[in-house]
């Protein structure tokens, strides 16, 4: 497979780890558009937003867990943070892996993320 979030997951490719579990893997954006700005995937590759099912479910759970949790080692929990999941081309999703971004750091505006 080539997509680039599944050889992050499988530690084939180096990237900025700040959480990982049995089932979630989160890392540092390499083009971050805050202070903070995390990715947070699901290491079974789940291509978007659209195509979660029920047997998506359980990863999910450990996903929103995840996010809370790197939000309190980041500093975020108590002055906000914004999670965004891009679908498809029109939504700005450039890599087709469930990805969800969290940006936080700064008042965060009107942002783009990738």
């Amino acid at each position: 497979m080539d997509c680039i979030f599944c050889k992050i997951a499988n530690k084939e490719i180096p990237s900025s780890i700040v959480f990982e579990n049995d089932r979630v893997i989160a890392f540092r954006d390499i083009n971050p558009v805050a202070p903070v700005h995390i990715l947070v995937i699901p290491k079974n590759h789940v291509e978007s937003v659209q195509h979660l099912n029920e047997e998506h479910y359980d990863d999910l759970k450990e996903i929103f867990k995840a996010i809370k949790e790197i939000a309190v080692k980041e500093g975020i929990d108590k002055t906000g943070y914004r999670v965004i999941s891009n679908y498809g081309k029109d939504g700005g999703q450039e890599v087709n892996h469930l990805h969800f971004h969290i940006l936080g750091g700064e008042t965060i505006g009107k942002l783009r993320c990738k």
